[in-house]
């Protein structure tokens, strides 16, 4: 499958409806660029027949997650217990800001 010649009046059209300023003595050469692109869309759909399903992956997208199920967690005591400040039965950390939130 031949892809469509793309002329610079083709080019203008675009660039106006994208609104995009492309100078005039620039149009040839989008056209050209415009015919490779369109090229290579071509000979990409020959070889995707009808015997291949269309995809957005190449690789099957598949849950890696377990299950949440709930479980021994730590005591509040556990859990700081390792932490290098603690305060009011929380984890103490340094002020970044200078006003109270």
């Amino acid at each position: 499958m031949a892809s469509p010649e793309i002329t610079p009046a083709d080019v203008a059209h675009l660039a106006r409806l994208a609104r995009i300023d492309i100078p005039t003595d620039r149009l040839a050469y989008y056209a050209g660029q415009l015919e490779v692109i369109l090229g290579s869309v071509a000979k990409v759909s020959e070889v995707a027949g009808d015997d291949v399903p269309a995809t957005s992956h190449p690789q099957p997208l598949t849950n890696v997650f377990r299950e949440d199920e709930p479980g021994q967690s730590l005591t509040a005591e556990q859990a700081l217990s390792g932490a290098p400040s603690v305060e009011d039965s929380r984890f103490r950390v340094p002020r970044i800001l200078d006003e109270e939130a």
